[in-house]
């Protein structure tokens, strides 16, 4: 009974091993992932600081690697040093996973009024040519999210750009992808975005947290079950003899 009990833990923890390998990837996927959104729309958002989980979940999937190597040689050679520097390894990062969650809904939090204090400023500085980085954002924004100016296309009639192109129209990537014949003439609203870009954009920046944060929780859940196998394979270790014949090849008299 014993025997069967270690030997399940073990499995169990063979194959969390595995898992950590593969949520190690999926870790540095979403945090990449946050990154390049990030630079997508890093004009609507100054406060850097916001990537800081997205550093700390590459940190964690790049730890897990070593993780899961430790964790399978101490599995595999029985090592109770190993095992407890696994289970140790495994607690630090499950704090930091929830660093990470407690952060992401801090941040998430603040993008609101982050996304309403910068997209003022960026709307106003637009000139609407491809080599102002300001205009390339709004311009890349408005055609993603099919929006168009702050609250809806009527905003733009209070920028210096459409004031000094007297022409009544709003840049060409306000226009629907279905009005092909679309100028960003005010005189047909029926071809232009009627959404505002400031409540998609913080939508958008808001669904890039939740993707850490339920990346961090999944694999702290999967860590704690880590840590739980380890734990039962070193505390038999201890104190089960059929463990110890387990290991040398030995059997009951």
């Amino acid at each position: 009974m014993g025997q069967c009990g270690i030997t399940s833990s073990k499995t169990v923890l063979v194959f969390l091993n595995l898992i950590f390998w593969g949520a190690a990837g999926i870790l540095c996927y979403v945090g990449a992932y946050v990154f390049i959104t990030y630079d997508d729309y890093d004009h609507f958002f100054e406060d850097v600081y916001t990537l800081f989980p997205a550093v700390v979940i590459i940190a964690v999937g790049a730890l897990l690697f070593i993780i899961g190597l430790i964790g399978r040689c101490a599995t595999i050679r029985e090592s109770r040093c190993g095992l407890a520097t696994f289970v140790f390894i495994l607690l630090l990062v499950f704090v930091t996973e929830v660093v990470v969650v407690v952060l992401g809904y801090v941040y998430r939090a603040k993008v609101e009024n982050e996304v309403d204090r910068s997209i003022q400023k960026v709307y106003k500085t637009y000139n609407g040519t491809n080599s102002d980085a300001a205009s390339r954002a709004i311009d890349y924004v408005q055609r993603q999210l099919h929006c168009c100016g702050i609250h809806n296309y009527s905003d733009w009639e209070n920028t210096d750009w459409f004031k000094e192109t007297k022409n009544q129209s709003v840049p060409l990537s306000c226009c629907r992808e279905t009005a092909k014949s679309c100028n960003g003439s005010l005189a047909n609203p029926s071809d232009l975005y009627a959404e505002g870009c400031e409540a998609l954009v913080v939508k958008k920046l808001q669904e890039i947290l939740m993707h850490v944060i339920w990346a961090a929780l999944a694999f702290a859940a999967i860590q704690l079950l880590g840590m739980l196998c380890a734990c039962i394979v070193l505390c038999r270790r201890s104190r089960d003899p059929a463990y110890e014949l387990l290991i040398t090849g030995g059997t009951y008299a």
